[in-house]
């Protein structure tokens, strides 16, 4: 779990101990390819921070597969509004490649929420860079073209091209997966 360590020291200074409680909530699965984490439909019940692999989020729009995000190492991945609200969930999560999870579920969520400080400092921010994130794809979506979010998703996370079918990315970035090969072919060049 060092990954996850480290992603939680950097967002937040704290002590050994309460790093320690933190992560003992925390347990490891392992996804392989095309396993769900979470289906459409579900009531979500876990968070799960990516050790190792890609998950995307996605929904089924007039018998589309339409992907909202890809998650790689590093992230944190739930459906929001059904973890915190209890809602029903609408999107699909699934692994694209193998991939290792560190998961905590709700109840041990929201109960280190009242007894580690850290833990809600860390969670605040957590909601915050959501949020930002979740901004700034809507923004990118209205004011920007196909080679502009290209190009920032490009440069934020090359290995994505590596790793993703290009028909996730395309989906993701709100263009056809031709439109995503004249992009590459024309970033290559």
């Amino acid at each position: 779990m060092d990954s996850l360590k480290q992603c939680i020291t950097k967002e937040t200074q704290i002590d050994t101990s309460s790093i320690e409680v933190i992560l003992s909530s925390f347990y490891t699965r392992d996804l392989k390819k095309g396993d769900f984490f979470l289906r459409a439909g579900k009531l979500c019940t876990q968070m799960a921070f990516i050790d190792t692999g890609y998950l995307r989020m996605f929904d089924i729009v007039d018998g589309k597969e339409v992907t909202f995000w890809i998650g790689s190492s590093g992230k944190f991945i739930t459906s929001l509004s059904s973890f915190v609200f209890q809602t029903t969930n609408f999107w699909n999560i699934q692994a694209i490649t193998d991939c290792k999870l560190h998961i905590i579920d709700r109840e041990s969520h929201f109960k280190l929420c009242k007894q580690q400080p850290k833990w809600l400092e860390f969670d605040n921010n957590l909601l915050a860079h959501s949020f930002a994130l979740l901004e700034q794809k809507i923004l990118s979506q209205l004011h920007t073209s196909s080679q502009q979010r290209f190009d920032t998703l490009f440069k934020a996370d090359p290995q994505l091209f590596n790793h993703v079918p290009l028909q996730y990315i395309a989906s993701m970035l709100g263009i056809t997966p031709e439109t995503l090969s004249r992009l590459r072919k024309k970033n290559a060049n």
